[in-house]
């Protein structure tokens, strides 16, 4: 249950990026009320729990019923999470800003906060792509599907309590952040998923790789 904690947090947390992304947050939604943010920051945090339990636990088995094996699973997901991670190591000011583009105030609370605030901004495809790929690496063992997916949700929900208090404290974290701290954080973040990325991606070819040299 830890392990798959200890995996999916800082994978999760490094694509989320819920304080650099608060600081897109705090420059969209400038022109609503106190009152109207702090709604915003409850429905997308909801919201964001929701998208990535349903990746986490759903995932790996939609795409299993259409013939994809947990193998070639593993090494497709651990090359997407990895190509997001290297994007975000080497050019994060474009990634903020295709954040802030997609971000764009629309329609009221209740209608911008699952589209565009949650999807894409918060947890969009890259997100998904990383929970899905950390579904996949569950263990053949029956008894220990539980505690994996124990441990995964409850990265999961840590996600979206920080996306919550992040974006609540956007202002607070403006001040406190910076852009260059942000920056910092977001690279050193991306470099941690990176890890993951490839860990996924070995476990797939060992995982490949394995019955065939059976005798």
């Amino acid at each position: 249950m830890l392990d798959s904690f200890l995996l999916a947090f800082p994978a999760l947390f490094s694509i989320v990026n819920p304080l650099a992304m608060a600081l897109i947050f705090s420059q969209v939604t400038a022109g609503r009320t106190p009152r109207e943010r702090a709604q915003l920051a409850r429905l997308v945090a909801v919201y964001s729990a929701v998208v990535m339990l349903t990746a986490l636990w759903a995932g790996a088995y939609v795409l299993n019923f259409f013939g994809i094996s947990l193998a070639a699973l593993r090494i497709a997901g651990g090359f997407v999470v990895a190509e997001r991670a290297w994007a975000l190591l080497t050019a994060p000011e474009a990634h903020e800003a295709r954040k802030q583009e997609q971000a764009a105030p629309a329609g009221t609370v209740q209608e911008s906060a699952f589209f565009p605030l949650t999807i894409p901004f918060t947890t969009g495809p890259g997100t998904i792509s990383v929970a899905i790929a950390l579904g996949a690496t569950r263990p053949s063992n029956t008894a220990a599907l539980g505690e994996f997916f124990i441990g995964m949700s409850a990265a999961a929900v840590a996600i979206a309590v920080l996306i919550w208090l992040s974006y609540r404290s956007a202002d607070r974290l403006v001040a406190l952040l910076g852009q260059t701290r942000a920056h910092i954080l977001t690279r050193l973040f991306a470099f941690l998923l990176f890890c993951v990325g490839v860990q996924i991606l070995v476990n797939g070819v060992l995982g490949a790789v394995e019955p065939l040299l059976k005798p």
